[in-house]
Order: structure tokens, then sequence, then C-alpha cells
């Protein structure tokens, strides 16, 4: 799209938020053409979605009201659930039985569903076992890119490759249902979120003890909303290192641990949470969220598979504001990664054009402002620039740099202001630099684990890197 056909569709859309028309203006246009050009490659990359097609599924729907918003995704969720079953007689019974769509991993669980569950629990484990941990490898992957790795492996048996079909579907499923809740706060919205959760509970029971791992909820009680998270340890040894995760403004525990299981034998234990005043809490999003990420640390610091000299805080999107915003006010901390982070120049009003109406009524139900001039004065308290001076862990800086939801010249201060930043933009992409995830995911991952070796030692100052 030329520069000046994306400037009018950004001054366009900025409109119809103003005027409250995109509701109409979706209904021929599509609701896709509303949305950042990120969403199709985030949620491609989170399933192993055919990219191109769930564009075009993402351009079918004509609605975001939760009716006509819920029922397509939730009945692309139904779809790959059904090939899951296929893939599995015992799951095949029990989606027969307990169609998708029933209570919540976080609400009691019949007796009967709960057994039929673990049926299906062991005939995923024995049947997986034969191919071992290198599941981790193939569970994002695209059908295409499948196919290409099980040709390596001609004897896989037929039991095996099943079952590994079963899990991808559920993983689709799981993925459709993410869709389907965002961006959160509706009914439907969050009736897709608590059957997306449901389904990544089962499915963490089964590739913990695969990829041996201990994989648990795991609650924080911060004084207010409490944080459900999941934890993440391996097996045995320890206390290991800890990298605390959080997402951003629409962003779910799911969404980060399904490709995290792909660094199972890091050594390296994770605690992977939802950012305040979204989904599940009822908190509004303030600085005084602060305190939350505070109760999350001192906690898990006190956990005996963690070590508390040798913790990190990751931060993805508006994560990444948290993770930068706790590098400086955090004595807990030893290093942080921001990949989006807003931190300034995110928050003036002039960022906010092209930013489509759902999301900025996210924002306002998220910060609690009742008015787009209050949403401006809530996010402008949101600044970091006075905090960066206070930064003196390491920190790892990463985004596109080519950002059309933030700004990418936040990424840049921030990492020119902090004396041990690394900055790495990759080049000609977008917000959180998706279309190069896997990149930076691993550089995230050794980065991290270079940091939070055994023993601190003196080290020479990273030099900054530009793509």
């Amino acid at each position: 799209m030329s520069t000046t056909r994306d400037t009018l569709r950004r001054c366009f859309i900025t409109a119809c938020m103003l005027t409250r028309t995109t509701e109409l203006a979706a209904r021929g246009l599509g609701a896709g053409y509303f949305l950042p050009a990120l969403f199709n490659l985030r949620y491609a990359s989170m399933g192993g979605l055919d990219a191109r097609r769930f564009a075009a599924q993402m351009q079918a729907v004509r609605s975001f009201k939760d009716e006509a918003w819920c029922q397509h995704w939730d009945a692309l969720a139904e779809a790959h659930l059904q090939t899951a079953g296929a893939n599995l007689p015992s799951l095949a019974a029990l989606l027969a039985a307990q169609p998708p769509g029933g209570e919540g991993a976080d609400h009691p669980v019949h007796p009967a569903t709960a057994q039929a569950w673990a049926t299906v629990r062991d005939d995923l484990g024995d049947a997986l076992a034969p191919l071992g941990p290198r599941v981790a490898d193939w569970l994002t992957l695209t059908d295409a890119e499948l196919d290409a790795a099980l040709a390596m492996r001609p004897g896989t048996h037929g039991d095996s490759i099943h079952a590994l079909q079963a899990v991808r579907g559920m993983i689709k499923a799981i993925t459709y249902l993410q869709v389907s809740a965002f961006p959160g706060h509706t009914p439907g919205r969050m009736a897709a979120y608590r059957r997306s959760r449901a389904l990544f509970h089962e499915l963490s029971l089964v590739m913990g003890p695969l990829l041996g791992l201990q994989i648990e909820r795991h609650r924080v009680d911060t004084g207010g909303d409490p944080v459900d998270g999941y934890l993440v340890t391996p097996a045995s040894g320890g206390p290991h290192p800890l990298a605390i995760i959080t997402n951003g403004l629409e962003g779910t525990v799911q969404e980060l641990a399904i490709p995290l299981l792909r660094y199972h034998d890091s050594g390296m234990a994770v605690f992977i949470m939802e950012m305040p005043g979204t989904y599940a809490c009822t908190q509004p999003l303030t600085p005084a969220s602060e305190s939350t990420y505070h109760a999350v640390i001192s906690q898990l610091a006190r956990h005996p598979c963690v070590d508390p000299q040798r913790i990190g805080l990751v931060g993805i999107s508006f994560g990444a504001h948290w993770a930068v915003r706790m590098a400086a006010v955090s004595p807990q901390l030893r290093c942080a990664v921001a990949c989006g982070a807003p931190t300034h120049h995110s928050f003036k009003l002039g960022n906010a054009i092209g930013i489509p109406d759902i999301i900025v009524q996210a924002l306002r139900r998220t910060t609690g402002a009742r008015t787009l001039a209050g949403l401006g004065h809530r996010l402008m308290a949101l600044s970091l620039r006075q905090h960066y001076a206070r930064i003196g862990i390491p920190l790892l800086v990463i985004n596109g740099d080519r950002d059309t939801l933030l700004s990418t010249q936040d990424s840049v201060e921030v990492a020119a202001a902090v004396p041990r930043a690394v900055l790495k933009l990759y080049p000609n992409d977008d917000h959180c630099a998706m279309g190069h995830y896997r990149e930076w995911l691993d550089l995230s991952q050794a980065w991290l684990l270079t940091q939070l070796k055994p023993q601190a030692s003196a080290r020479p100052q990273p030099q900054r890197q530009r793509a």
C-alpha cells in the first residue's frame, strides 16, 4: 500500500472512530480493514495458520458486535476441534458429549468431564511419547512446514502422527477462540477467552510431562485483582533463573505459552501473566498497577524453584511498557526485555491516527476512562520518559522499524537513554517485529540466558545494535 493510500485509510479509520460509524463501515469493507496490518501475522504465527486463508476469514467478518464476531470465530474453532477429534477417538467422544463452550478452566468441572479429559490426556501422552520433546518444534508450524519436517522422519508411527494432528487441531482451536476473544470485555468475547484458556490448560497437562516440564496454574495475591498466571519450571534441578513474561492490551497467557514450549530445554523457569486491566482483571490500568508487578516479582522470588538473584522481566507490546517501568523501579530484577514498548511518544494524540474504534474502546475500558479526552490524559500519565535515567540493569529493546500501531521512536529513545541497553530493530517490520517472531524469540531467549548466568560477573557494556 502506498504512503498516500495508507495515510488516507488511517484518517478514514479515525473519522469512523470519532463519528462512531465503524460498525456501519465494516458491513461493506469488512472488519479486517479496521484492524492493524500485523493482526493476521500475529495469529497465524500463534496457531500455525495459513496467513492468506486467515486474512480471507478475517475479511469475511462484517461486524465487531459479539453475536457476529464471536459466532464466526467460534465456528472455525469448532471445525478444528472436530478435526482434532477425527485424529483421536477419545477426544471425539468427549466433544460429542461435552461440546466446546462449557465451563472454563477456572470453574468447577463435572467429575465425568474431568475423567473424560484425563482419558484424552493419557491417550495423547502415550501416542506422542515416541516423538519425544521434538514435538515442541512442530506445534506452530504451518501444514506445509510440518509435512516437510515429517518427510525427514519416514518411519514415524501413524498413531503418533494422529496424536500430533489432534494437538495441532487443539492449538488452532485455541487460536481461533483467542481471536474470538479479542479484545475482551464483552460477554461473548469473555466466553471465548474462558474456552480458550480451558483448552490450553488440558493441553499443558499433556505437554508438561512430554517436555520434562512442570506446568501449573499459579495465583499471586496482589491486594487487588489476583494474577492467575502459569508457572513453567524444569521438572528437576533448581533453583532456576526466572523470566516473568507479560503480554499487552488483548494478549493472553496461552498466546505466549504455546510458542515458548520450544525452549523447554533452556533450564529457565517462566511465569506468564496477563496485563492488569485486561480480561479477567477488573481493576483499571493506572501507574499504580506497578504494585501488581512488584507483588508478582516478590512472591515468585520466594518460590523454591526460583533463584531470587536471577529474575528477568519480558514485556510484549503494552506489556513492554511495564518491562521498562519495572526495570527502573524494581531492585529484584537483573535484566529486562521490552518488545514494542509504548513509553512516551505512543501516548501522544498525534500517534492515535489510524487506531480503530475497537482498540480505542478497549483502551477506555482497560484504563477506566469515560471519554476520549479522559483516555488521552490517562495514557499520558503513563509516560516513562522520566524513568529512563533510573534503569541500571541490562535492557534488550526490540521492535520493527516501521511500527504502524505504536511509535518506533519510543524504542529508539529508551535504548539511547539507558546505558546498558541493546536495541534490535528489524527492517521493514511492524509492531513487535511480528514478521521476525521466531527470530526475536530466539534472540531474547539467548540474551536472557546470558544475563541470568548463575553468578553475576563484570561484563563489558553491550554495544547498541541496529538491524
